[in-house]
């Protein structure tokens, strides 16, 4: 797996590896570590803000190769990503069934040069059936774009801080939303604020947990919104969650 790893750097393109075990992962870590190559293991004690900026510092090339266990969970969209490595692929279970391994397969879906490569030491059901369908429906994709006339490319997408940066530029109908939220809440009772606060700190959280950051900015909006009227705080920097991990929102 190094060589590949070694050749996709060269092209500034970027590599996931999942593992099976956290020991695994940490010792490929490490060895990956030892032979020159910035690499990155993101596991389950990091909490959802310091992943989502793992993720972004990927994708900006500060470095090259992330190793996870369950990387299906992360909601992973990273253009630059042209190698999945999945190993110990015929270790059949949840994480190497036909459905965990076609979606895997899929992180590399996004870059024209990208592969997916499945270390094993035989060939499984389940790997059969994902090489398959996989198969299929890369021949349906070549078999539109040639009826069509389209030429592949690689998807370009903007690198944002997914923790600020794409809550900055607020479109004027938000602004004009956010307005009329300030009108309504200004007729609220003190109870009733306090008790919409709560719902909407519940709610954010929720967001966060499932990844949805722009989903949690706009609740973080409106609480920030709430706060100024009821108690005179200002700026939804002032609004912080703490996910079970121990991180910020």
């Amino acid at each position: 797996v190094l060589g590949e790893i070694r050749l996709r750097v060269e092209k500034n393109e970027r590599v996931l590896i999942t593992t099976l075990t956290k020991r695994m992962a940490e010792q490929l870590t490490d060895y990956l570590g030892d032979n020159g190559v910035k690499v990155r293991y993101l596991h389950s004690d990091i909490d959802t803000v310091e992943r989502v900026e793992i993720l972004r510092d990927l994708r900006l090339g500060a470095f090259d190769v992330l190793v996870g266990i369950n990387l299906l969970r992360e909601g992973l969209d990273i253009p630059e990503v042209s190698l999945v490595a999945i190993l110990d692929a015929d270790k059949e279970g949840f994480l190497r069934a036909e459905r965990s391994l076609i979606q895997t397969i899929g992180r590399a879906a996004r870059n024209l040069n990208g592969k997916a490569i499945l270390y094993a030491d035989r060939m499984t059901d389940s790997m059969k059936k994902a090489i398959s369908e996989t198969d299929r429906r890369r021949a349906h994709q070549i078999a539109h774009n040639e009826a069509h006339g389209i030429t592949p490319r690689s998807i370009l997408k903007q690198v944002r801080d997914l923790i600020d940066g794409v809550y900055s530029e607020k479109t004027g109908k938000e602004m004009a939303k956010l307005e009329l939220e300030r009108a309504k809440v200004e007729d609220m009772s003190e109870k009733d604020v306090s008790r919409e606060i709560k719902r909407l700190e519940k709610l954010m959280l929720e967001h966060a947990r499932n990844l949805e950051f722009e989903k949690a900015a706009r609740v973080r909006d409106q609480l920030a919104l709430l706060r100024e009227q009821a108690f005179g705080a200002r700026g939804g920097d002032n609004i912080v969650v703490l996910t079970p991990g121990g991180g910020r929102v």
